[in-house]
This record gives structure tokens, sequence and C-alpha cells, in this order.
């Protein structure tokens, strides 16, 4: 992964890996929705259908030395980052070869090598962690940017603003990115918080901030470049604050008795997959076999990803108590 060049790349092979990518990640937690009911997949599962252009329009814009953090609704963020489907998909179904050893599972996704630090259980807890990682850089001197992912339940929470304020006062490099689907957890923004637009509480801080359609993945993008543009330049932190919807219920739990279905139903309509499609065929920029090979190359992909999570090993019972304590000399 590279830097953000200096001007957008709207040309048609871009918006053609956009699409690709949206795709990717809407048919992987498709797969993952059927696997858990087939209980191949157990514990808690929080899918990220409907939200995937704020993934894909930020996370490859950062450099590879940058790091991210993200929430328990993960796994975009995971397969944008670089970590592989195989090994996300092994880390779902509890194996040795996913890349948390299959301790972490759905929640807690990490790789070390992408400077991908989770997968979050807690709400807002990747705040503090990721004012932490950019202070450790600023002490090491180094140029790299955390991004913070988390949703707009988090702000409810003491240390969003404990971070916010840190980030501000001791001007990290961090940019906070505000997943609002509207809900939380299953109550509704409006009746949890007095001030709705979230990124209003970071100007507060005397953060720059701003709010971007979370469904036009073009949008987020440009909002993207310009606060990692700003953030490099000034070494403060950025705040943005997306307006997306998530199709699915909070978790797998979830019965969803607090929103109507044709509510659900019309934010289908103008999700993220559906806007890009509809506007590239709109431009004669794809062709229905180009659509076609997208899903089949996805496809492929997720099928191999699951025979190998099928094939990988368990933990052996021997290594269980390992990595819950330090190891001497490491």
């Amino acid at each position: 992964m590279s830097g953000p060049p200096d001007k957008p790349r709207l040309s048609r092979t871009h918006m053609l890996d956009l699409l690709k990518q949206m795709i990717r990640i809407r048919l992987f937690e498709d797969k993952c929705a059927e696997l858990y009911t087939q209980e191949k997949i157990r514990g808690f599962l929080h899918l990220y259908d409907g939200e995937e252009a704020v993934a894909v329009g930020v996370i490859p814009l950062l450099t590879k030395d940058d790091r991210v953090v993200a929430t328990y609704r993960e796994h975009g963020h995971a397969l944008v980052r670089g970590i592989s489907m195989k090994s996300a998909m092994a880390e779902m179904y509890g194996k040795r070869d996913g890349c948390s050893r299959g301790r972490g599972g759905s929640m807690h996704l990490f790789d070390r090598a992408t400077n991908f630090y989770g997968g979050n259980a807690i709400v807002g807890g990747g705040l503090p962690l990721a004012v932490g990682l950019a202070l450790a850089g600023r002490m090491r001197a180094e140029k790299n940017i955390t991004v913070c992912f988390f949703g707009e339940g988090a702000v409810a929470e003491g240390e969003f603003h404990e971070s916010l304020n840190l980030a501000a006062l001791w001007e990290l490099p961090v940019l906070f990115v505000c997943e609002n689907n509207l809900y939380a957890m299953g109550t509704a923004l409006a009746i949890s918080e007095a001030e709705t637009d979230i990124h209003a509480k970071a100007a507060c801080y005397r953060i720059a901030s701003e709010v971007v359609d979370g469904m036009d993945v073009v949008a987020v993008e440009a909002a993207a470049r310009r606060a990692l543009q700003t953030i490099r330049e000034t070494g403060k932190p950025y705040f943005l604050e997306c307006r997306t919807y998530r199709f699915r219920a909070h978790s797998m739990f979830d019965a969803q008795l607090y929103r109507d279905k044709a509510e659900v139903e019309m934010w289908r309509k103008k999700g993220p997959i559906e806007r890009l499609r509809a506007w590239l065929e709109a431009n004669h920029m794809i062709h229905p076999d180009e659509l076609a090979q997208i899903n089949a190359e996805v496809g492929a992909e997720i099928a191999e990803a699951v025979a190998f999570a099928e094939a990988a090993s368990w933990e052996p019972v021997e290594d269980l108590t390992r990595f819950v304590y330090a190891e001497a000399g490491r």
C-alpha cells in the first residue's frame, strides 16, 4: 500500500476496484451469516452489510506503516487492510491458522504484518488504544497515522471524550472515523444523544471535523483524502462522521424490534454497492459481464477461504495456556 496521490483517481479502473472491494466484503459477510446458522461460526457475530463504503473509502489511502484500529464489526476493515480472507475465515472458525490463532474469533481479528490492531469487543475500547499508538509513534519520531473506526454508540462512553481531548491536547496524528449507523446497539440516536451531529462534538475539542455521506464511497474517499493530507501536514487529529446504515441486525442475536422493515428496505435501495453500480451503468462504465466476473472471482475466493478454514487444525490442548502470560525473554 502506498500513500494517497495528490488528486483523486476517478478512472474507470479505480471505480471498478472500489465496487469489487465492497462486493468482496458483502459476499464474505453473507457467507459468514450462512455459516453462523450452520454453527460453523460460533460466539458473537456483527456484520458490516451496508457500511462497506466507509472501510473501502478510507483504508486504501493509508500507507503500510499507518495503523488501523477497528470495532467488533471489523471484518470489512480487515479484508480491505490486507488480512487474507483465508486467515480471517479460519479465525471465525476458531482455528489455529486464523489471524489470531483462533483465540479471538469474529470480534478480535488482529494482524501485526498489516498494522491492524483489532477488532475490539468493548464499545469505544479502540479509542484510547488509537491515542496510545499515536503517542508511541510521536515519541519514536515516526511519521505514521493511526485511524480509529468506531460507531456512534461509542460517543456515549467516557473514553470517547477522554481520547479526543488527549489527541487534541497532545496534537496526535489520529484520524477518528465515526461510522454513524443511527442505532448503536438498538437505541435510535435521537433518543440517546442531545446533540445528534456527532462531528460537532469533535469541534468542541478544537479538532477539525466534517460529516460525509457514508453510503457514497467516492464521497468518503474524497473526505478521507482531505483528512489524511491535513493530518500529514499538521500532525494534528481529524474527525470524520460517516452517516451510514447497517442492513442487518446489530448482531446475529438481535431481533431488531426497534426499527421497521420498511425503513431497512428503503436504506437498501440507496446502499453503497447499489449506488455505485447504478452510477457506473448510467455512465456506461461497466458491462454486465464484468459484474458477473467480479461476483465469480469473489465467490471463488470465499469458497477457498471456507475450505481452508474447514481443513485448518484446532489449537492443541497442550498450547491452551500459551499467550495467557508474557513468556520470559520475549
